[in-house]
């Protein structure tokens, strides 16, 4: 069940908003009443969402945040913006060794969302809003098979420290979720996988994996007067993942 907040009149817009965790802001927005601006890059997950009647009134723009040109035109046509969602991202695995494929995400995970923030700052400053990036688990160590992903998701959490310092003075504030095992597409190859499924599990105090809305909400409190004197901090939405060794 999400918790009750209320955007009205208030604008946000959400990278990687049409699947996964970004898909739940973006409904979690529209819910409280704020109007939203949903991003996608494919065209697969932006046709779906163009059929999907839970985003009816929700404004889905394609954008891809590794294109800084597109980024900065997508948030010059807007006139408000009160809250900005990072959640774009990629994971490639095995193939991170490769460092093309290292850098790629590095530029989607990492440099995108420091595109999308460097544009918004203006239009925050005015409405004193805040930002919040999608970190990970793996925000907090490694990952011998995803070391692009793990590099990036701490990075993001240096970054929120880093822009967290920086933005305050605008009246801006800067904060991620640092999600643990959630049910999405990215995580399917785990979750059907049994003995991985149960090395996962096993490290889970609260003994399942999240849904999506139970990431959206804590990324709504972070936007929320709740959070007010919250800036420059990460919060790990995790079941306990990460307060076990």
């Amino acid at each position: 069940m999400n918790t009750t907040f209320n955007f009205s009149g208030k604008v946000a817009l959400v990278t990687g908003g049409v699947s996964g965790i970004g898909a739940a802001a973006s409904l979690a927005f529209k819910r409280a009443g704020a109007k939203v601006i949903a991003c996608g890059v494919t065209e697969q997950e932006m046709n779906a969402v163009r059929v999907n009647p839970d985003f009816a009134g929700v404004r889905c723009e394609t954008l891809n945040v590794r294109d800084g040109e597109a980024v900065k035109r997508l948030i010059g046509s807007l006139d408000q913006l009160d809250f900005v969602v990072n959640s774009a991202g990629i994971i490639r695995r095995a193939a991170e060794h490769d460092p093309e494929t290292f850098a790629e995400v590095i530029d989607v995970n990492l440099t995108g969302g420091m595109r999308v923030a460097t544009a918004a700052r203006p239009l925050l400053a005015k409405s004193g809003g805040a930002i919040v990036f999608i970190g990970s688990v793996m925000s907090f160590f490694g990952g011998p098979v995803q070391p692009a992903y793990s590099a990036s998701k701490g990075a993001v959490k240096n970054l929120v420290m880093s822009l967290g310092a920086a933005y305050a003075p605008d009246g801006i504030r800067v904060n991620a979720v640092a999600p643990g095992w959630v049910i999405t597409e990215l995580s399917r190859g785990a979750r059907e996988n049994p003995e991985r499924n149960a090395q996962i599990m096993g490290r889970i105090p609260m003994n399942r994996w999240a849904e999506t809305a139970e990431i959206a909400d804590p990324i709504m409190f972070l936007c929320s007067d709740a959070a007010r004197y919250v800036t420059g901090s990460i919060l790990p939405v995790d079941g306990g993942y990460t307060s076990v060794g």
